[in-house]
């Protein structure tokens, strides 16, 4: 009888498809083994940005004890979001921060990240830490004669002597451990808070007596304070307008970099990134940003000549922006036209909207507007921010001091005249 190959064949078949049985599973575990290495990266990237911004928050404290919790606080709200935070145990056991002999911070912060694919081969977490180190206080007081400041400093004054000058709406989330906010208001009520938020500063000083608080955490509430006065009244060298724009009009794009300059009604279609190079940017008119635009300015100044100028979000926005450290507007973010009588009787509205995160540092010096605030931080903002009224909707917002480059480089102890101007910088 003749044979045929029929019977190889099928045997073939039956090899292939044993063979698939293997490989495939072998094949959907490696590519989800590489989701969950990408998402646990995503994760350790958030968890140094949060130990960063800790550690530079608490190194104005001095007692080490301090310096923990307010870096714990600081990264509470990220560390609460990971599912396996209960595994671990208490914040303590993943959280340390320890004071060098140079007076620098050095914290340590670890946190597993829980895997979907890996947890198939014996890896259900993969375990992740960070570090960083930062300048920070010296650990004993300086001697001095004179009277040591106890009141913290301030990052937000409302100077506007009216009605509801604050108003906090339901979802709102302020958080800091140093900042003092100001309410120069004495009219019923001088201010209005909403239930489901929380404002937790370390005072909060109302110079009336007056005010409705429909629910809702309110620290440090003192009323019938004595409110610090607008500290830049009159100090900042206004520009003299250039002839002609920079730039002006409607931009179609994607990449835009802005020299310094004078821009004029400018409105970007679509989604772009727009970088401001370091200088003085005026901003004549409107300049309109789509919702989904990433703005950076770093080194950067933006001058508002009336109350009709603005730059305006339209939601979405993610915002990086700092201030020189040197030259004629040195720590100034942003400031506005203030010489003119006519200029300055007219309030008008600037909105914040970066709704997917800023991170904002300098003097934001915006008196003639009644400020809306719908931002949410990436990192802690450092700013001394002066407006005539603020509505905070819902929102993420933490900051603290911004301490000025000229006090930072001369800041010295009363017992030995050592410089400290590298307090509160990262060093790794």
């Amino acid at each position: 009888m003749r044979k045929t190959k029929t019977s190889f064949a099928r045997c073939e078949s039956g090899n292939f498809g044993v063979l698939t049985a293997i490989v495939v599973p072998v094949l959907l575990l490696a590519g989800g083994g590489a989701l969950d290495i990408y998402a646990a990266y995503d994760q350790r990237q958030q968890m140094q940005a949060h130990l960063d911004g800790g550690l530079l928050a608490a190194a104005r404290e001095s007692d080490l004890s301090k310096q923990q919790d307010v870096t714990a606080d600081f990264i509470a709200a990220f560390d609460t979001a990971n599912v396996d935070t209960q595994v671990d145990g208490a914040m303590t056991n993943r959280l340390k921060v320890t004071r060098n002999a140079d007076g620098s911070l050095t914290g340590v912060y670890s946190q597993g990240y829980t895997t979907s694919f890996l947890g198939l081969i014996g890896m259900p977490t993969l375990p992740l830490s960070v570090t960083a180190t930062v300048n920070g206080a010296p650990s004993t007081p300086s001697t001095s004669s004179t009277t040591t400041q106890t009141t913290p400093g301030s990052c937000l004054y409302v100077l506007g002597n009216q009605s509801q000058a604050v108003l906090i709406n339901s979802g709102v989330s302020l958080k800091s451990n140093a900042c003092r906010v100001d309410v120069h208001s004495t009219a019923d009520p001088a201010f209005i808070m909403n239930g489901g938020s929380t404002v937790d500063t370390a005072e909060f000083c109302v110079k009336g007596t007056k005010y409705i608080k429909n629910g809702g955490t309110l620290s440090n509430l003192k009323t019938g304070c004595a409110v610090n006065p607008d500290p830049y009244l009159g100090k900042f060298t206004e520009p003299k307008l250039p002839s002609s724009c920079t730039t002006s009009g409607v931009r179609d794009g994607n990449i835009f970099t802005f020299e310094p300059g004078m821009h004029c009604n400018v409105t970007f279609n679509g989604s772009p990134s727009v970088t401001f190079k370091p200088g003085l940017h005026i901003i004549k008119g409107r300049m309109i940003l789509n919702s989904g635009s990433t703005v950076t300015a770093n080194g950067v100044t933006f001058y508002f000549p009336d109350v009709d100028s603005e730059i305006r979000a339209n939601g979405g926005l993610t915002f990086t922006g700092s201030p020189s450290t040197s030259g004629a507007y040195k720590d100034i973010l942003m400031f506005e036209k203030t010489s003119d009588a006519a200029n300055n009787s007219r309030k008008t509205q600037y909105i914040f909207n970066g709704s997917k995160g800023e991170n904002i540092e300098g003097i934001i010096y915006l008196p003639n507007r009644d400020v809306t605030y719908n931002s949410t931080t990436n990192q802690t903002s450092k700013i001394s921010m002066v407006v005539n009224s603020v509505i905070m909707n819902t929102s993420k917002w933490r900051m603290e001091p911004f301490t000025p480059s000229a006090t930072a480089s001369t800041t010295t102890s009363a017992s030995n005249g050592s410089s400290t101007s590298n307090v509160g910088r990262l060093v790794k």
